[in-house]
């Protein structure tokens, strides 16, 4: 669940705790209310077709995606190939960190 600290923002990592799409990740790309949110992944889960997501059911993750982030900011908007990149990255960063702490 949530930490009850942490607020959802655009560009954050999320893993999905509930639903079908259990175990996946994905990055919040909209701000729906205070309890909903809008994921994508770019590979399942498109921009034009993000999944709208209780916060409860997602685990926050203490990462930001600044290329995300930045797209929102400069134009507005996201590709799918920015969210794929993306997701890329953090996973290879996360799979470097278990490697080293093996």
């Amino acid at each position: 669940m949530q930490d009850s600290g942490q607020t959802p923002e655009i560009g954050q990592i999320v893993m999905v705790t509930k639903g079908r799409d259990q175990g996946d990740y994905g990055i919040i790309i909209d701000l729906i209310d205070e309890r909903f949110v809008r994921i994508a992944d770019g590979d399942k889960r498109k921009v034009d077709r993000a999944k709208k997501k209780n916060i409860y059911h997602l685990e926050l993750i203490d990462y930001i995606a600044d290329e995300v982030k930045g797209s929102f900011i400069e134009t507005g908007r996201v590709t799918n190939g920015k969210l794929r990149y993306a997701l890329t990255n953090f996973l290879e960063q996360r799979s470097d960190l278990l490697k080293e702490g093996e």
